[in-house]
């Protein structure tokens, strides 16, 4: 039987897996003042709240660049990477190959969590020369 309480439990449930999806695109559709003029389109990073426990971090696929360029994470993070451009779609994938996204459309995120220390470059499949590294400690 579905009482208030599961209810209640659901809604909870699925607000703590919503709030990270939303910051990040609030990351990358949120507007500010800058050097490009009022209100321009600014992709800012975020540290998301902790999602089932463990830490999150956001990269932010911007100008056909991963920002940052190098992050540092403890062990157990989950890392998200989002779209930020208007109309370029983008991967995030491992140099060995070993997990990579699909491509991701204007506003996609892609998300993997690094469970053991070490360097993890990667970069933009479409795009090669977009590179960077996520190093966990």
């Amino acid at each position: 039987m579905w009482t208030a309480a599961c209810t209640a439990t659901a809604a909870r449930a699925a607000a703590g897996l919503a709030l990270p999806l939303a910051l990040a695109l609030a990351a990358c559709f949120s507007e500010r003042d800058g050097p490009a003029g009022p209100a321009a389109a600014e992709c800012r990073l975020r540290i998301g709240p902790p999602v089932f426990g463990q830490p999150g971090a956001v990269v932010a696929i911007r100008d056909f660049r991963f920002q940052p360029a190098e992050i540092r994470v403890p062990r157990g993070t989950t890392v998200t990477w989002v779209n930020c451009e208007a109309l370029e779609p983008h991967t995030a994938t491992s140099d060995a190959r070993d997990w990579g996204s699909e491509l991701l459309l204007p506003g996609a995120t892609y998300s993997r969590t690094f469970a053991a220390p070490g360097h993890y470059p990667y970069h933009c499949e479409p795009h090669p020369s977009m590179q960077a590294t996520v190093v966990v400690e």
